[in-house]
């Protein structure tokens, strides 16, 4: 139960993070959508790395059903435990952008219209996913207690470097097509991306398995 809740209160933080910081940053740029993508740079690159360092000791502090399907696919947490996880990440993923609405007194749920279609897109998720979960690993073998820092500073270059402003988790994509802010994504679009955030898992994963054989 403290691993699920650590899970919880995890997602939900970085959810309220990346959909406030949109909103804020939108507001205060005067229409400059590049100053506006730097302060959610800085504020989803920042509180990944508050949350992991602080969740990290109680659930591993995954807040990804991406990352989960890694540590499944590694046999490092069981199908049932993983099942959870996700069901909770998406959960509070939702609970998150709920709240980041409140506190800018707009309505609490809305459909975004704007898309995030196209080959360049699902191949920009799939880049990024693939990055994410390769960072995750290769850290974990190499220092352990660097994994916080270089997440958020891996999440902050996404955010520039891919065409898609790098999602790289489902829960947080199925979770922004329910806000009509500067960090949502119109629901048709969300399929494509968390099929495409999921194969980069799976690549990764397997290619850290395949550098593990050769050592």
């Amino acid at each position: 139960m403290r691993a699920l809740a650590a899970e919880a209160l995890g997602t939900m933080l970085l959810l309220a993070t990346v959909v406030g910081s949109g909103i804020m940053g939108e507001r205060l740029s005067d229409g400059n959508a590049a100053i506006a993508l730097l302060g959610n740079t800085l504020a989803t690159g920042a509180i990944l790395a508050v949350l992991i360092t602080i969740f990290g000791p109680f659930s591993g502090a995954h807040f990804n059903p991406a990352v989960t399907l890694s540590f499944a696919l590694r046999g490092e947490i069981s199908k049932g435990l993983a099942a959870l996880y996700v069901i909770v990440q998406v959960s509070a993923a939702m609970a998150g952008v709920v709240l980041a609405h409140l506190m800018f007194e707009v309505d609490a749920l809305q459909t975004y219209a704007k898309a995030r279609e196209g080959p360049a897109q699902m191949l920009s998720e799939m880049v990024a996913t693939f990055g994410l979960v390769a960072c995750i690993l290769g850290t974990l073998r190499v220092r352990p207690q660097a994994v916080a820092a270089m997440v958020g500073l891996y999440i902050s270059a996404g955010y520039w470097f891919t065409a898609s402003t790098s999602f790289a988790n489902p829960a947080v994509t199925i979770a922004r097509s329910f806000t009509d802010t500067f960090s949502g994504i119109a629901p048709g679009d969300v399929l494509g991306f968390v099929v495409a955030q999921l194969v980069g898992a799976a690549l990764a994963t397997g290619m850290f398995w395949w550098f593990g054989r050769g050592r």
